[in-house]
């Protein structure tokens, strides 16, 4: 990463940024400093993928800060952040955690590695 770097094919974004249409990319602090998230324009509609923002389901479902955390404050911010981004509850993904496994169907052909999200 650092050779891409230094040849100049890495680009850093520091808040809201539009990839393309339909992929953005938002700051929300918390577990690390100038952690982002990643929204989606899916056919179900506004995917977030929470990264670190939400390690697992009952972080942000029970507001419980993640043990490893740069700002508490931030964190818990970005678990309502995280809501008005997407279009339900449901359409938000947290980072790290196992049931996402057992809430979205594997792609065919890639039975318990891919995952069907949008």
């Amino acid at each position: 990463m650092v050779r891409k770097l230094f040849a100049g094919r890495v680009v850093f974004h520091d808040g809201f940024f539009e990839l393309v249409p339909g992929i953005e990319l938002h700051r929300l602090g918390g577990h690390t400093d100038g952690l982002q998230v990643v929204r989606v324009q899916t056919a179900r509609g506004w995917v977030v993928l929470a990264s670190d923002a939400s390690h697992f389901y009952a972080n942000m479902e029970q507001c419980r800060s993640f043990p490893l955390v740069y700002h508490v404050g931030d964190m818990l911010d970005g678990f309502q952040r995280l809501h008005e981004l997407a279009d339900s509850q449901n359409h938000i993904i947290p980072g790290h955690d196992p049931l996402v496994t057992a809430r979205y169907p594997s792609v065919a052909g890639f039975e318990g590695e891919i995952f069907q999200l949008g």
